[in-house]
């Protein structure tokens, strides 16, 4: 299972419990969005396909309010599923956010002062296996400007129609 809740916790050092709640409560609007209910499965390729089953908070009216911008809310609602996966697919757990111009988003380890990886995140709201593989491709070449870190660099790309997400490393 892949539970949005759980982000909303002190337990992952890069991600504050008042962010993980707005990340959990736009990848929620995200799946209600496409007509999505609690337990829907959320197919993963990242080599082998593996498959979760999802669950989120509530969307109430005032979520969907708040959630009326579709871009931020989908770049969101993705950061929220990717930093989950980053500890089920990945190993790692996201340690700091990153800064602007590096190329990627988040910062990957094993604790707080542990990096091991770089991660870029991109969502789209309902989009086909095309547009999916461009995103990805166009995610592992603006990570090029932080190579120099020498660290791995992982792609997630999650689509919300089916839903589905991919993971690519670098």
């Amino acid at each position: 299972m892949l539970d949005l809740n759980e982000l909303d916790t002190d337990d992952i050092p890069g991600i504050s419990r008042a962010k993980g709640n707005e990340l959990a409560e736009a990848g929620a609007v995200c799946l209600e969005s496409q007509d999505h209910t609690p337990g829907t499965c959320l197919t993963v390729r990242n080599g082998a396909n593996n498959s979760y089953r999802l669950d989120w908070p509530q969307v109430t009216d005032q979520a969907r309010r708040t959630w009326n911008d579709d871009e931020e809310a989908t770049e969101d609602g993705a950061a929220g599923i990717a930093v989950l996966l980053a500890s089920r697919e990945i190993g790692y757990t996201v340690v700091l956010r990153s800064r602007k111009g590096t190329g990627f988003d988040y910062w990957l380890g094993d604790d707080a002062l542990d990096f091991k990886a770089r991660m870029e995140v991109s969502g789209i709201r309902n989009g086909n296996d095309g547009q999916i593989k461009t995103r990805v491709k166009q995610k592992l070449r603006q990570m090029n400007r932080s190579d120099d870190q020498e660290l791995p660099a992982y792609a997630i790309v999650v689509e919300f129609g089916r839903p589905l997400a991919e993971i690519k490393k670098k």
